[in-house]
This record gives structure tokens, sequence and C-alpha cells, in this order.
């Protein structure tokens, strides 16, 4: 059977295509007022998006169609597909085949290469009914082409709470391992809770698209993540970056005007601390087996309104201080979620990300820190 949209979840909707559908996180109307090619790119991977259903099947076959960019030099891993079973692991899927597009960093030239379908298989579950959570790869495109099984496929009508997360290459899931072992994967399935993930790598800019979608997404707790996208483009400076955050907020709060909401500064990054952007890739680590981020802003210059990590963080803690009127508004300093101790443990592997280890402990601490006690989501 083809794949029902129906099926899929943590997606704005779905694109008809030749071979089936592909799943879009962000609507068309974004797509269209904003082209940008590295917004496109990232929104088509389906970071945090599930095919999830009901089945008396012994045996399950997805079929999906990769697209992946490849670097000259610069060779990534390819992406997962990972299938729970009933809440547990039961199939880990290196994808193979697909297409690949190939990008030139010295030159900015691309190759495309085409390939084969992939099909990912889980067998042998157990007589009677199972709960399938098909994740989808967080770092390549997919097309989902066929679903087959030897018994009839049912939405799930298992109802979460949803929490729609929106922040930078991080959320998206950079250097994970897996698409559930990217952090906010890690916190939803630690929280049991329904994910929508909007992280979108290099473009965690408080777009003000990005705020409306927010806002007419149903959602039953909200986080905001921002700051490091902002300093490793330059984007802006203190004077446009506060009042940029607050409108932000209220757009949100247009459409959530009771739901909790977190804002989340920056995760610990040694190269932005105290140095602005813009970052860029490290040329001399272009063809070895880590490819390494710098910041090429002048260490310590803070003047002009010139944005550091450290300055982001000073500053939307005041911010969120002087929204103290709205009670289901909260801030967490992000280096709570990982540390300069951390980043000595766990160091970032390209001097950006952080590794899987380091998503783990992220989502965990994330997981506990919302969602138990006192927590901005336990109510």
């Amino acid at each position: 059977m083809h794949v029902l949209p129906e099926l899929v979840h943590g997606i704005a909707e779905v694109e008809a295509t030749p071979r089936g559908i592909r799943p879009h996180r962000l609507p068309t109307w974004v797509r269209e007022q904003f082209p940008d090619g590295q917004l496109l790119s990232m929104e088509s991977q389906p970071s945090g998006v599930r095919v999830v259903f009901q089945t008396t099947a012994s045996t399950v076959e997805l079929v999906t169609h990769p697209t992946r960019i490849a670097y000259v030099g610069a060779e990534r891993p390819r992406g997962h597909i990972d299938v729970y079973a009933d809440g547990a692991l039961a199939v880990r899927d290196v994808l193979t085949g697909g297409d690949r597009i190939e990008v030139d960093l010295a030159t900015g030239q691309t190759a495309f290469t085409p390939g084969q379908a992939h099909t990912t298989t889980v067998a042998g579950l157990p007589t009677g009914r199972h709960r399938l959570e098909i994740w989808l790869p967080h770092n390549e495109t997919v097309e989902l082409i066929e679903l087959r099984a030897d018994a009839p496929i049912e939405p799930d009508d298992i109802g979460l709470p949803l929490w729609v997360h929106h922040g930078s290459s991080i959320s998206h899931g950079s250097n994970a391992l897996a698409p559930s072992e990217i952090w906010p994967a890690v916190a939803a399935r630690h929280a049991g809770v329904e994910l929508r993930n909007l992280g979108l790598g290099g473009s965690a800019l408080v777009d003000p698209f990005l705020a409306r979608v927010i806002r007419d997404a149903p959602a039953d707790y909200i986080s905001v993540k921002l700051g490091i996208n902002v300093v490793n483009l330059d984007a802006m400076r203190l004077r446009a970056f506060i009042p940029a955050v607050h409108g932000f907020l209220d757009t949100i709060r247009d459409g959530h005007p009771e739901a909790p909401l977190l804002l989340i500064s920056p995760l610990f990054c040694a190269i932005h601390e105290e140095t602005p952007g813009p970052g860029a890739i490290d040329p001399v680590s272009i063809g070895t087996d880590q490819v390494r981020f710098i910041a090429t802003g002048t260490p310590g210059d803070v003047t002009l309104g010139r944005l550091t990590l450290q300055v982001i963080r000073r500053e939307l803690r005041s911010l969120a201080d002087r929204r103290a009127a709205d009670k289901n508004l909260h801030y967490l300093d992000g280096t709570a979620l990982y540390g300069p101790t951390d980043a000595a443990e766990l160091p970032l592997p390209d001097d950006l990300h952080p590794g899987p280890e380091a998503h783990q402990r992220i989502g965990t601490r994330f997981a506990e820190y919302a969602f138990t006690g006192a927590g901005a989501f336990a109510r």
C-alpha cells in the first residue's frame, strides 16, 4: 500500500511525488515565501518524523527513496531508519542507495548521482497487536514509496501530549548516531510525549515565519532554543536580536496564550563563547577524518553590539525576567544541558555539534528538567 499521510507524525504536510510522498516539516507557504537553499534542504530532512501505526503483522517493510548531500573531502555517515515495536528498538537500518548530491566545498560545484530505492524490514514480530513507530532519517531527505505488511495496518489512536521544539542543527541532530538518538527524540521518548521537531540546521535565526508556524501548530508544550545560529552566521547585533526574540515569543503567544513555553539559551561551544561569528569550516580540516569549525570574529569583541554565546545567555535571561508577567514562560540556561565540564568529558567532535553520547546526555537532562518535578512542562 502507499504510505498514507495520516500515518506520518511530526510534519507540516506531505508533497506528492512521482514515487510516493515526501514529508515536509515546514508548510508550503513558508517554502514559497522564503525559498532559501539551506532552509529548504534542512526542512525536507525528516528529523523527528515517524511513520506510526498499529498492526497484527509479523513482517513489515517500508520502501523509501533517500537523497543525501555529500561533500568532497568530508564524507559523512549515512542516515538510519529506526523501527520501534511497542516502545522497544526492533531494527536499526543503515540506508543504502538513493540519490547523491555531491558538493565541492572548495569550488561550490555540485554533481548528481541517481540511485535505487531502499527497503527497511522488520520481521518476526510475535503474535498479537503491535504499535510500530518508524523513525525516518534526520540527515537525509526521503520519499515514502510503499508500506507492506502481512496483516492490515491501522492508524495509531494513542493521544500523547504534543511537544513542539524549535532549534538549530544540534536540535536537528547533527552528529547524532540515528534518528531516535537526536536529543529531542531522546527527551520525547523519556517523557512519553509526541514530538514535532523544528530543529533546522543553520536556520534557527529568530525568523518571523517560524514563530507563525509554531503559533498555528497544535501544541501542549513549546520550547525554542535560540542563539547559536545568530552568532555563527553573524546575523544580528544585540539591538536587533532582543526585539526580534520578543516578537518571536509574542507571535507564539498569539496562538498559545497559556501553553508552557520554554526559552533555552545556547549550549556550551568554546569557539563562540567569547568570539563573535561568522563561523566557518576550518579549511585545514577538509579532506581529513573530521571536518572542524572555527569562529572568524575577533575574540572578546562585543563592541557595536556584536554577539557571543556569553552575551546571548546574559541577554536572554534578562529578557525572560522582563516578561515575568507571563507565568507560563520559563528560561533554561543551555549550559545546564551541556556545559564546560561536559565539553571536557565529551568534546564536540567538530568543535560545534555534540557527539552521540552527548546527545543522549542532553536529551535525558532535558526530560528530567522539563517534564518532572517542578519542571516547565510537568504540569
